[in-house]
C-alpha cells in the first residue's frame, strides 16, 4: 500500500511541477528538442508578429511519457491540453464542439529532426453532425462543410482508427465515376454527403462502433494517434536510414483550421525559399486552388507552380513572398513552409529548415556564405558529408540517352523532382520492392502517387516514380532527402499497382523490367541506360567548399590506390599522398598470373634447396621485379612530391591459384579420360600445391609479415622493386616519398626479423645508385596484440596504419563476411550493435584499441606518424573519432576523399567549438 501511496504523490508532483503543454506565443523557439521542429517555427513565426493560426504544442517529454506509461498520457497533460484549448478558443472566438461557431483544429506531429510525412496528421478534427451544420452556415458553402467532412473521416478512420485506405478509396472513386466527375472538386455537396455517409458506414462495419461524435473525444484518440505514430514502422524505417535516436519522441501540434477548401478565393501550397533541386536563389514551390494542405503533399492531384499563385491572387502572393524572404534571414538557411490562403487572406502553417539536395546543399552553403549571410565555417559545417558522395555518382551517356529516344525507349516525361540517374528493375508494391532488393536486386519504385507507407520500399529503391504528384508531395520531398533520384506527376504514365504492370508510350511495362530514370530531366526510359562517371573538374562550388573544408582541417586525406590511374583520380580528388598501396593487386593482372603462379609454385621446393625450383623460382622473381618496378614508378610518379605507403604483399599465397576444388574435378576427369603427359604433370603439381597452401582459417593462417618470414625473397623484390623506382624519378627530377608497411604484425620479433631482412636490399639499392631516397619502414597495426603493444613496435616502426577492417574482425571475433550475410543485420536492426562496425568504428572497442596504440606508440617514438587506411577512413564518423584521438591522417577510397576532406573538417570546427565551450 506505501508504494501505491508514493507512486500517487510522485504523480501528483509531476503533475503539478512538469509543463506538457504550450501555446505557440509561449514556447521557447529555441528549444527544438521540447517543442519539435513544427512547433518551434511556429512559435518563432507567432511571436514574430507572422500570420499563424492559434494553437498548442505538446512537448517531445510527454510522448516519451506516454510511451513509457504503456501508452498513457502522463498526469496532468490533458488537463493543460483542454486548458490550452480554451486559450486558442479565446483567440479565435470560436468554440471547440459548439454547433453555432465552431473551432475546428489540425493535430499534427512535429520531431526535433524533419521527418516529412513519416508521422501521422488529422485535420477537420472538431466535426461531427451538428458542428457540420454550423460550419455549413456561417461560411454559406454547404459543399465546402461536406468536403470537409468526409476528408476528416477518411482521416481520422486510416490514421486514428487504424483502418484500411483502399474502402474509403475505392468508396470515392465510384462515386465520381457515378457522378461524371474527373477532378475531386468536381463533386457537389449532395454527392460529398453520400460519400460522407458511406464513409462512416465503412467504419461501422469495420470497427462495430459509430464514428465518435464527441469532439474532445476525437482529440483525445487523435493526439494519442500522433504519439503512437512516432514508434509507426515507417517512422522506424526512415529514423534508421537517417540515423535519427529513437529516443527522441515527436512533439504534437494542435492548431485552428484555416481553409483552402472554401473556393477559388482559397488554396493551400508548399513552398522553399529557395530550389530545393538545384539551390538557386528563386522562391519555388507549388499551391492547389480549392484544396487543403494534404492534397499536395500527398500528390493525389498534380498541383499548379507557385509562380501561378502571383497570378490569381497577387496580394496574397507579395504578402508570402516578403515573408519567405523574412524567415530565410532570420534562420539564416533556406525555409521549407507551408501556407494556406482562406479567401484571399494568408496563413503561415509551418516553417522549417528545407530537405534538399545534395547539390542544392552544396550551392546553398557556398552562396550564403559569398552573400554573409553565413561564415566559412558555417558553410562547411551546413552540407552532410555523404552528399558529397551523391555529386558524385553517375550520370547517363549522352549518346546513349540519343540512342535510346530514337529507339523510341522513351516512355514518358514528369517533373524533375530529384535529380541523378536511376537504373532499375520496377516494381509496383513497397513490399516487394524492399524483398527483391534485399536479394541482390536494383530496384525502382512505381507508384500513383507514395504515400509515408511506401518509405521503406524508397529506402530500397534506386530511383522513385510517380504519375501523380508535384515537386512538393511526399515521393519528391522523401527522394530529395535521402538523395534517390525521383520524376513525379508523369500523367502519361498510368501505374496500376493492382495489376503489376504500367502503361505508357503505346508499351505495358510488367514488374521486373528494367527502367531508367533521369532525376534531371523527368524523362523514363524502357531498359538500361549506361551511366558514366562524374566531372570533379566541372562541380566549381563543391571545389569551392572543399577547400575552405582543408583551411581548418586538421587531419591529412590521403587515398587507397594501387594503380597509377587510382593515384591520378584521388589528387583530383584532393588527396595528399597514398596510405595505402596494396601491391598484391598488382599481381592479380592476367600477364602477370602465370608468372605468379610459376613463383608460389617453386617457393616451397626452393626453400627446401630443390636447385630446380630455385631456378624457376628466381626467374620468376627477376621478372615480377621489372614489373613491379613500372608499377611503382607509376603511381610514385602521380603522387610526386607526396607520400606514399606501399604495403608489401599480405593475402595468403592460395588466393593467386584456382580453385581446390575446381581443380580437384578437372584432374580427376584428366585421370578418368587416361590423359598423360606434361599436361597431366603440371596439373597434379599445381593440384598437390594448392593442396599444401590450403588453410582452414586464411584470414589467420600463412599471410602478412608470416610470408615475408617464410618466403623472404618475395618481400625483398619487392622492396627492391619500391627504391628502384625511387631512383628512376629521382634521376627525372621527381621528388618522390616511398613508405614501406610490413603488415600483420603480432609480436615484435616478427617486425624484428623482418626489417633486418629488408633494410640492407634498401640500403644496398640506394648504395648501388649513388642516390638518397627519404623511404621510411612503418607497420600495420590489424591485430588487438600489436595496438596492446605498440610502445614496443615503435622501437622499429616509423610509422603505423591502423587496418581497421581486419582489426574489426580479430578484435569481435566476426568473419566478415559471413557475420554480414548471416547477422549482423539482424544485431543492427535489434539494436545489439549501433551499426555494422565494419561500416562505422565501432569506437567502445576498436577505438579504444586504435587510442591506446597511438598513445602508446608515441611515448616511445613522439614523431610517430599514426593513420587509419580501413574502409573507416572514409567514414564520418570514424573520421571524427580518428581526429579525437590524435591521428595524423585518415585514407580511403579515392572517391570518398572529398567525403573525407569535409568531414575531417567539421570534426576541427566541433572541437574547436567544444573546447570554447569549456
Amino acid at each position: 500500500m506505501a508504494a501505491s501511496i508514493n507512486e500517487l504523490e510522485e504523480a501528483m508532483t509531476v503533475s503539478q511541477t512538469t509543463r506538457w503543454v504550450y501555446l505557440f506565443d509561449e514556447g521557447d523557439p529555441l528549444r527544438r528538442d521540447l517543442l519539435g521542429g513544427k512547433g518551434s517555427g511556429v512559435a518563432a513565426m507567432s511571436q514574430a508578429g507572422i500570420p499563424v493560426p492559434p494553437g498548442f504544442t505538446i512537448t517531445t517529454e510527454a510522448c516519451n511519457a506516454y510511451n513509457d506509461a504503456d501508452h498513457q498520457f502522463p498526469p496532468g497533460m490533458w488537463e493543460q491540453a483542454l486548458e490550452a484549448l480554451a486559450g486558442v478558443e479565446r483567440r479565435t472566438g470560436k468554440g471547440f464542439g459548439d454547433p453555432e461557431n465552431p473551432l475546428l483544429v489540425s493535430v499534427r506531429s512535429g520531431a526535433r529532426f524533419s521527418m516529412p510525412g513519416m508521422m501521422d496528421t488529422v485535420l477537420n478534427l472538431g466535426l461531427n453532425s451538428s458542428t457540420l451544420q454550423g460550419l455549413s452556415r456561417l461560411t454559406g458553402d454547404p459543399r465546402f462543410a461536406w468536403d470537409s467532412y468526409r476528408r476528416f473521416i477518411h482521416m481520422f478512420g486510416r490514421i486514428v482508427l487504424g483502418l484500411e485506405n483502399s474502402p474509403f478509396e475505392h468508396a470515392f472513386e465510384n462515386a465520381k465515376v457515378r457522378a461524371g466527375a474527373h477532378h475531386d472538386t468536381d463533386l457537389d455537396a449532395q454527392t460529398l454527403m453520400e460519400v460522407a455517409g458511406e464513409f462512416k458506414a465503412i467504419v461501422q462495419k469495420a470497427t462495430g462502433q459509430p464514428f465518435p461524435e464527441e469532439p474532445l473525444e476525437q482529440l483525445r484518440h487523435a493526439i494519442a494517434a500522433v504519439f503512437d505514430s512516432w514508434m509507426g514502422k515507417r517512422a522506424v524505417d526512415y529514423r534508421n536510414f537517417e540515423k535519427i535516436p529513437h529516443d527522441l519522441g515527436t512533439a504534437v501540434n494542435v492548431q485552428a483550421m484555416v481553409f483552402g477548401n472554401l473556393g477559388q478565393d482559397s488554396g493551400t501550397g508548399v513552398a522553399f525559399t529557395r530550389n530545393p533541386s538545384t539551390g538557386d536563389k528563386t522562391l519555388f514551390g507549388e499551391f492547389l486552388l480549392n484544396a487543403q494542405g494534404e492534397d499536395v503533399v500527398a500528390g493525389v492531384r498534380t498541383p499548379l507552380p507557385l509562380t501561378e499563385l502571383a497570378r490569381v491572387m497577387p496580394t496574397a502572393y507579395a504578402q508570402f513572398a516578403d515573408i519567405a524572404a523574412r524567415l530565410e534571414r532570420t534562420y539564416r538557411d533556406v525555409q521549407d513552409m507551408e501556407f494556406t490562403v482562406e479567401r484571399g487572406t494568408l496563413w503561415m502553417l509551418q516553417t522549417r529548415s528545407a530537405k534538399r539536395t545534395a547539390r542544392a546543399a552544396v550551392n546553398t552553403a557556398v552562396a550564403m556564405a559569398q552573400e554573409g549571410v553565413i561564415s566559412r565555417e558555417e558553410a562547411v559545417q551546413r552540407v552532410d558529408p555523404d552528399q558529397v558522395v551523391q555529386l558524385l555518382l553517375p550520370r547517363f551517356d549522352p549518346q546513349d540517352l540519343e540512342a535510346a529516344q530514337k529507339a523510341g525507349r522513351l516512355l514518358g516525361q514528369g517533373i524533375a523532382a530529384s535529380p541523378g540517374a536511376a537504373v532499375g528493375r520496377v516494381y509496383f508494391d513497397p513490399d516487394v520492392a524492399e524483398r527483391q532488393a534485399k536479394a541482390g536486386e536494383l530496384v525502382i519504385l512505381a507508384r500513383p502517387e507514395t504515400s509515408p507507407d511506401d518509405v521503406h520500399g524508397l529506402i530500397a529503391a534506386q530511383g522513385v516514380l510517380t504519375s501523380r504528384g508535384g515537386a512538393t508531395s511526399h515521393a519528391a520531398v522523401v527522394a530529395r532527402g535521402m538523395g534517390r533520384p525521383a520524376v513525379v506527376g508523369a500523367e502519361d504514365i498510368h501505374i496500376d499497382p493492382e495489376a503489376g504492370q504500367m502503361r505508357a508510350n503505346g508499351r505495358v511495362i510488367s514488374a521486373g523490367d528494367w527502367l531508367s530514370l533521369d532525376g534531371g530531366t523527368g524523362k523514363v526510359y524502357l531498359g538500361q541506360v549506361t551511366a558514366i562517371p562524374p566531372r570533379f573538374s566541372e562541380e566549381g562550388d563543391l571545389r569551392e567548399l572543399l577547400s575552405w573544408a582543408d583551411e581548418f582541417r586538421r587531419l591529412g586525406v590521403l587515398a587507397n590506390a594501387d594503380t597509377p590511374q587510382d593515384a591520378q583520380q584521388a589528387r583530383e580528388f584532393g588527396a595528399e599522398g597514398i596510405g595505402l598501396c596494396r601491391t598484391e593487386h598488382m599481381f592479380f593482372q592476367l600477364d602477370r598470373l602465370p608468372i605468379v603462379r610459376q613463383m608460389i609454385l617453386n617457393a616451397g621446393a626452393a626453400r627446401d634447396g630443390d636447385a630446380t625450383a630455385r631456378a624457376k623460382y628466381q626467374e620468376a622473381l627477376d621478372r615480377l621485379l621489372s614489373m613491379q618496378r613500372t608499377d611503382f614508378i607509376g603511381v610514385l610518379r602521380a603522387m610526386a612530391g607526396f607520400p606514399v605507403i606501399i604495403r608489401l604483399i599480405d593475402p595468403p599465397l592460395h588466393e593467386f591459384l584456382p580453385s581446390y576444388d575446381e581443380l580437384l574435378v578437372s584432374v580427376t576427369r584428366m585421370e578418368a579420360q587416361g590423359a598423360s603427359g606434361a599436361d597431366m604433370q603440371e596439373q597434379r603439381a599445381l593440384l598437390q600445391r594448392v593442396a599444401q597452401l590450403r588453410e582452414a582459417n586464411p584470414m589467420l593462417g600463412l599471410r602478412g609479415c608470416r610470408l615475408s618470414i617464410l618466403y623472404p625473397e618475395i618481400t625483398e623484390m619487392q622492396v627492391r622493386a619500391i627504391l628502384e623506382a625511387a631512383v628512376a624519378l629521382a634521376r627525372e627530377g621527381v621528388t618522390s616519398y616511398p613508405k614501406i608497411m610490413i603488415p600483420l604484425i603480432s609480436h615484435v620479433n616478427e617486425l624484428a626479423r623482418v626489417r633486418a631482412t629488408l633494410e640492407p636490399v634498401a640500403r644496398a639499392v640506394l648504395q648501388e645508385a649513388g642516390v638518397d631516397i627519404a623511404y621510411r619502414f612503418g607497420t600495420m597495426i590489424e591485430t588487438p596484440r600489436a595496438a596492446l603493444q605498440a610502445g614496443r613496435i615503435a622501437e622499429l616502426a616509423e610509422f603505423f596504419s591502423f587496418g581497421t577492417n581486419d582489426l574489426t574482425q580479430m578484435t569481435f571475433g566476426f568473419s566478415r563476411d559471413d557475420a554480414e550475410a548471416k547477422f549482423l543485420d539482424t544485431y543492427v536492426s535489434e539494436g545489439i550493435l549501433p551499426d555494422n562496425p565494419f561500416q562505422v568504428l565501432d569506437q567502445d572497442g576498436v577505438g579504444q584499441l586504435l587510442r591506446l596504440g597511438t598513445q602508446q606508440g608515441r611515448a616511445t617514438r613522439p614523431d610517430l606518424d599514426v593513420g587509419v587506411c580501413g574502409e573507416h577512413g572514409g567514414e564520418p564518423n570514424s573520421i571524427a573519432f580518428c581526429h579525437e584521438i590524435g591521428l595524423d591522417y585518415v585514407s580511403c577510397s579515392p572517391f570518398r576523399v572529398p567525403v573525407a576532406r569535409l568531414a575531417a573538417a567539421q570534426a576541427a570546427l566541433a572541437h574547436a567549438a567544444a573546447e570554447r565551450d569549456h
